[in-house]
C-alpha cells in the first residue's frame, strides 16, 4: 500500500507513470514478445537488447543489473533496469514538473486542499486508477494491485510496479499541522497495510542521494501555552475604608518561578544520553488572555524527545510544574497542548524497513548515493503512521548551489533541483515493488534469506 501525502516541496503523482507501466507489463520475469516491443518504444528503441543498453546508460547495469537472458537469447528486464528504464523516460520528468509546479501555483492550507485534491483525483481517473475519497476531509486514497495480500505503502512524491500484492497511494492533507496523518488513519486508510514508507526531500545533501537511519529518525514534537492567572485580596470591610489594600497575587512572579522550572526538566530530571528540550519561546504579560483580563501572564512553548516514553514524560511534567508553581504563588494556571493540532509522536524506522530502504537505494543507484544521516529535533506526521505498521522514512537530497536549491523547507526562498524528480520516482517505486518481492523476508512470514540476516545482524 503506497502512502503519498501533499507536502510543500513534494510532488505528488511521480510514481503513477511507472506503477500504470508494471502493471500493463506484468510481472517482470515474464515478459511477453508484444511487452518487450512496448518498453523497447517506451526507450526509443524497437529491441529488448536496446532497452536493456538504454537503461544501463542511466547507471543501472553492469555489476548492478538485474535483468537475465532466455534460453531463447533475449535479454529480459530486471526489476533495476526496468525502473530506470521508465524513470529515464523524458516524458515523465516532464509531467512531473508539470504536476508540482500546478500544486505550488495554488497552495492551501490544512484541510483546505480543495484544488489539489482535485488534481490529483483528475490524475487518477485519466489513468484508469480507482480510489477512495473522501477521507480526512479531503484525502485520496489510490490502490494499484491485485488487492489481496501483501500490502504495502508508501507516502509522498511516488509509487508504483505491484507485481504480487496491492499498492496503495493516500494523497493526505494537513501534513504542517491538523494532524492529517491521524485523521488518515482513523478514516481507514492503514486498513490491511503491512508496511509504509516515506520520502521528504532535504536541502543537506546533494541531489539524488538518500539517506536514512534506523530507530528514531525525527523527535516528537509538541507545544504548549499557559495562562497563569492572579486575583487580588478581598477589599477591606467598609468600617475599615482607612485600611491599606492588601496585596493581591502576582501572575509575573508565578510565571518567572515557572519558567525557571521548565529549564531544570532536562538539565535535572533527564538521562543526558537521551536528548530532549523544553523551551520557552513566549512570554506575554501585557494583557494576558484577552484584552479584559490585566491580572494574567501567557507562557508559550514547545518540547522535544526521542522516545515515547520521554516525550510523553515531558508533556506530563511541565503540566505538573505550571500547576505548582502557580499555586505557590497564590495564582491559578491552565495548560493547552494542542493534542488535536500539533502533537506528534517521534517518527521511529523500523531495522527492517530501514535496511530494507538502504539495500534498494543502494542496489539502484550505487553505494556512493546512500549514507546514513543523524538524528533530527524536527517533527513529521508521518509518525502516526509508524506507531501503527512498520515504516521507513528517508531523504533524498534535493541540494545544488548553481540553482540556489539550499534553503529550508520552510523558508520562502525554498525550491527543489528538479532533476531530482526521476531518481526519486524511481526509487520510491523500486522500494515498493521490491517490499512485495521479499514480502516474506521482510514481514518474517517466510524464510529469510541470507543476505537479509546478514543485513539485520549489520544493524
Amino acid at each position: 500500500m503506497a502512502v503519498m501525502e501533499r507536502r510543500r516541496g513534494h510532488p505528488l503523482l511521480v510514481t503513477l507513470p511507472l506503477a500504470i507501466l508494471a502493471l500493463t507489463a506484468g510481472c517482470s520475469a515474464t515478459f511477453l514478445e508484444e511487452e518487450d516491443m512496448i518498453l523497447g518504444a517506451l526507450l526509443g528503441s524497437s529491441s529488448p537488447s536496446s532497452a536493456a543498453a538504454a537503461a544501463a546508460k542511466r547507471g543501472v547495469g553492469g555489476t548492478n543489473a538485474s535483468g537475465t537472458r532466455t534460453r531463447q537469447g533475449r535479454y529480459v528486464l530486471g526489476w533495476k533496469e526496468e525502473i530506470a528504464a521508465a524513470a529515464g523516460r523524458p516524458e515523465l520528468a516532464a509531467w512531473l514538473r508539470g504536476v508540482r509546479r500546478r500544486i505550488h501555483e495554488r497552495p492551501e492550507l490544512a484541510y483546505e486542499e480543495v484544488e489539489t485534491s482535485r488534481l490529483v483525483r483528475e490524475e487518477l481517473d485519466g489513468m484508469g486508477v480507482p480510489f477512495r475519497h473522501p477521507l480526512a476531509r479531503t484525502g485520496v486514497v489510490a490502490t494499484l494491485g491485485t488487492g489481496r495480500p501483501p500490502v504495502v505503502a508508501l507516502r509522498a512524491d511516488m509509487d508504483a510496479l505491484p507485481i504480487q500484492g496491492t499498492v496503495k497511494l493516500l494523497f493526505q492533507p494537513a501534513e504542517e499541522s491538523g494532524c492529517g496523518a491521524k485523521r488518515m488513519i482513523e478514516d481507514g486508510a492503514l486498513e490491511g497495510v503491512e508496511a509504509i514508507f516515506a520520502v521528504h526531500v532535504s536541502h543537506q545533501h546533494p541531489t539524488s542521494i538518500i539517506g536514512s537511519r534506523t530507530g528514531a529518525l525525527l523527535a516528537g514534537c509538541g507545544f504548549f501555552k499557559a495562562v497563569i492567572r492572579g486575583r487580588d485580596a478581598p477589599p477591606p470591610p467598609e468600617h475599615h475604608h482607612h485600611q491599606r489594600r492588601q496585596p493581591a497575587a502576582d501572575p509575573i512572579l508565578a510565571a518567572s518561578s515557572t519558567i525557571i522550572s521548565l529549564q531544570s526538566l532536562v538539565s535535572r530530571e533527564a538521562d543526558p544520553l537521551d536528548s530532549q528540550v523544553v523551551s520557552v519561546a513566549v512570554v506575554n504579560a501585557t494583557t494576558g488572555d484577552d484584552s479584559t483580563d490585566s491580572h494574567a501572564v501567557v507562557l508559550g512553548g514547545t518540547f522535544r524527545a526521542f522516545s515515547d516514553a520521554s516525550f510523553y514524560h515531558l508533556r506530563r511534567r511541565i503540566e505538573e510544574v505550571i500547576a505548582a508553581q502557580s499555586r505557590v504563588h497564590g495564582c491559578a494556571a491552565s495548560v493547552d497542548f494542542f493534542e488535536d493540532e500539533s502533537f506528534y509522536p517521534p517518527t521511529v524506522n523500523d531495522a527492517r524497513m530501514y535496511g530494507h530502504v538502504r539495500r534498494v537505494a543502494t542496489e539502484l543507484l550505487g553505494a556512493g548515493a546512500y549514507r546514513d544521516v543523524p538524528a533530527m529535533m524536527g517533527a513529521e506526521d508521518f509518525s502516526f503512521y509508524s506507531q501503527v505498521v512498520p515504516a521507513g522514512f528517508y531523504y533524498i537530497g534535493v541540494r545544488n548551489e548553481t540553482l540556489g536549491s539550499v534553503h529550508t523547507g520552510h523558508s520562502p526562498y525554498f525550491m527543489i533541483d528538479e532533476d531530482v524528480l526521476p531518481t526519486g520516482a524511481a526509487v520510491h517505486a523500486a522500494i515498493a515493488e521490491r517490499f512485495l518481492a521479499d514480502h516474506a523476508s521482510l514481514t518474517g512470514t517466510g524464510v529469510a534469506s541470507g543476505d537479509d540476516m546478514a543485513e539485520e545482524q549489520e544493524l
